[in-house]
């Protein structure tokens, strides 16, 4: 008979005790025939709306990303860049909008450490380390971050954490929120980085799009501030320059498991709310779909 005194591991606790997960869903990849495979590109289109990303695609505006199948309504990891991204590189990608358990997310990446059980989940990468990044650098990846938004411009000690959990990180002023070819910049970058690498090295590249952060007025001409239409405009100028990234990573590097989303979303004056960095539907609400290339 157990003892109902004797403290119990986190890791030992069964997670069905806290509350009934949904009814299971088969995983949607296969992480083993992934990782050690081909090349992982994660594409976090910051600040991105789910709805709008919604509305483009019904609209076939977004033609590189729709072909791709349609965007998964996710809950956002945090409200802004800084607690999404902690999130994100450890595995906690955003998880479908009906999730009442935290058993009812797919893991892609299972931290194996961290009191979610030993045993991964079917279609998952276990990892150790305190990142994904480390993990996979573990089994011969090489790591790489293309920055964005100043979390990552490595400019300011904040700057500096993110790109530090990479082998290799990239900022230059040319990729920043404020310049109009910010995505064309990096998406150049990046193909003469990759022509230059060994077809049989794996790499494992986060890249940080910020054009649709602020200020992306510049978008949609003639506008003079940023608004939910600048933000449309600005998804649609990214999709243009991901097709490049697209087409430039297959013929040189063979195709890539490409996981593409947002960290959160962003206000325009709904229910008297801006920017982000609060709890709000539009914020918390961000879309999400993996696939291959």
């Amino acid at each position: 008979m157990s003892n109902p005194n004797q403290e119990t591991a986190a890791d030992e606790v069964p997670l069905r005790l806290f509350a009934p997960p949904l009814e299971k869903e088969a995983p949607t990849v296969d992480m083993a025939q992934v990782v050690g495979v081909t090349d992982i590109l994660f594409l976090c289109l910051d600040t991105l709306r789910y709805d709008v990303a919604a509305q483009e695609e019904a609209a076939g505006r977004t033609p590189v990303l729709g072909q791709y199948g349609p965007w998964e309504k996710c809950q956002a990891p945090g409200n802004f860049t800084w607690p999404s991204h902690h999130a994100m590189f450890a595995g906690f990608l955003p998880c479908r909008c009906n999730a009442k358990h935290v058993a009812d997310r797919e893991l892609l990446f299972f931290p194996s450490s961290i009191g979610l059980g030993k045993k991964a989940p079917k279609g998952a990468y276990s990892f150790s380390g305190s990142t994904i990044m480390e993990g996979l650098a573990k089994d011969g990846y090489d790591t790489w971050c293309v920055g964005g938004v100043s979390f990552f411009d490595k400019r300011s000690d904040l700057g500096k954490v993110f790109p530090s959990y990479f082998q290799k990180s990239y900022w230059n002023p040319s990729f920043a929120c404020p310049v109009k070819d910010s995505t064309k910049n990096q998406v150049d970058f990046l193909l003469r980085k990759a022509a230059k690498e060994p077809p049989e090295k794996k790499i494992f590249l986060y890249l940080n799009v910020d054009a649709i952060h602020y200020p992306n007025y510049f978008y949609l001409e003639g506008a003079s501030q940023d608004t939910i239409e600048s933000h449309a405009a600005a998804l649609r100028y990214v999709d243009g320059e991901l097709g490049r990234l697209f087409a430039g990573w297959k013929s040189q590097r063979g195709g890539a498991f490409v996981i593409c989303c947002s960290d959160h979303g962003t206000c325009y004056g709904e229910d008297g709310c801006h920017f982000h960095g609060i709890n709000h539907p539009l914020v918390n609400t961000v879309p999400y779909k993996h696939f291959f290339l």
